[in-house]
């Protein structure tokens, strides 16, 4: 069987508007948990509570933006927003900020799962879950899912490091600050594997 080439859905997504719209919320979240006692006077201990609030309304308002901007809804930020909604309203209902601690743990593990399952069954969904435009072969799409199931698995580590060792406000820095610049540099060091495998447009052309 040959190694043939396996094109992502058929949607072209600005890289920089996606990255906007998958940050914009947290750091929204990030500058309402730091500000939230000047901005909403409330205590220093009722920021997180705020922020997650808020957290959630703009995790929705980016599904919003992105049906209007992108004329579709990407895969990871539509189960993001969900879990968010979920955990955030279960951290508001009972007031205990764990569930919010606890959301990046179970979005991780979810997609590490889902990329690491599907691999094993013999089909990379990673195309599907990071709503990619590239077109790899099947090799390189093995090679990748494989790469980025690990790396979710990684992230959920970290989380669970972090909000159990260290302060609330660290832990919200560190969603913002740290997680996004890891992902960011993990995604820009799998270039020369995407270059190796990219299948260019005329690999595609008969003849």
């Amino acid at each position: 069987m040959t190694d043939k080439a396996r094109s992502a859905p058929d949607h072209q997504v600005n890289p920089l508007l996606k990255l906007g719209l998958e940050f914009g919320p947290l750091a929204i979240f990030f500058f309402a948990n730091s500000y939230g006692d000047r901005w909403f006077g409330v205590s220093s201990e009722q920021r997180i509570f705020v922020a997650t609030g808020i957290f959630m309304a703009a995790s929705l308002a980016s599904l919003v933006l992105s049906k209007i901007l992108l004329n579709h809804l990407p895969r990871m930020a539509l189960i993001n927003a969900v879990v968010v909604t979920v955990f955030g309203g279960l951290t508001l209902a009972l007031h205990d900020e764990l569930f919010i601690k606890l959301k990046p743990t179970i979005v991780n593990t979810l997609f590490g799962c889902v990329l690491l399952g599907g691999l094993a069954l013999g089909r990379p969904l990673l195309p599907y879950v990071l709503d990619s435009v590239m077109s790899l072969t099947d090799e390189g799409w093995r090679k990748l899912t494989f790469r980025w199931g690990l790396f979710f698995f990684v992230l959920a580590t970290v989380n669970e490091v972090v909000w159990r060792n260290f302060s609330t406000d660290f832990w919200v820095g560190f969603k913002v600050w740290g997680i996004m610049p890891l992902t960011v540099a993990f995604a820009l060091s799998q270039t020369p594997l995407i270059l190796k495998h990219e299948v260019k447009d005329e690999d595609h052309q008969p003849g």
